[in-house]
């Protein structure tokens, strides 16, 4: 199934809801296979792990981070533009942090653990400040949303400029 494409629609559809449990990122220098990992990432640096808490500490691996999960439900595509902007920006607006995994169905947030119960009130204003929005037809703003490039007067083009030493072109009209 396709997911949507729609920034609007997609915050204000996105549902976010947080999933039982602390997590802890882990690295380690080859794969393990006693890991029961929520995600993983191969870096040059090693393999990173998204696992439970409790998880890492019964294996005695460190981390630095405890995070809250959330996962946004909204289906969104793989190629949408924008999602992870707006969020990412509500929530540092808030002073939250938040590292974002895209799955291939939802996007999921990783923010402080203590933090998780305001990120969450964060993003359902966000969905709700959007929602409303919508009924104001597509030139809405959404909030969080980097803002777009004003449209050229006129209809015309902007001028590129000309690289270094390059001739200008005249402009002749034609009768």
């Amino acid at each position: 199934m396709t997911g949507l494409t729609d920034l609007a629609q997609l915050i204000s559809s996105m549902q976010p809801v947080q999933v039982p449990g602390e997590f802890v990122f882990v690295s380690v220098a080859v794969p393990r296979d006693d890991l029961d990992a929520h995600a993983m990432v191969r870096e040059p640096e090693g393999i990173s792990y998204v696992l439970p808490r409790a998880d890492a500490d019964s294996v005695g691996l460190p981390y630095d981070f405890v995070a809250g999960w959330i996962t946004l439900r909204v289906h969104s595509a793989l190629g949408a533009v924008g999602m992870t902007a707006a969020v990412s920006a509500a929530l540092a607006e808030a002073q939250i942090s938040c590292n974002v995994i895209a799955g291939s169905a939802h996007d999921h947030l990783l923010v402080p653990h203590a933090r998780t119960q305001e990120a969450l009130g964060v993003l359902q204003a966000l969905a709700g400040s959007t929602a409303s929005g919508l009924s104001r037809g597509p030139a809405t703003p959404v909030p969080g949303a980097p803002p777009r490039a004003p449209r050229p007067r006129g209809g015309r083009r902007p001028s590129r400029p000309r690289p270094p030493g390059s001739p200008r072109r005249s402009r002749r009209r034609r009768p």
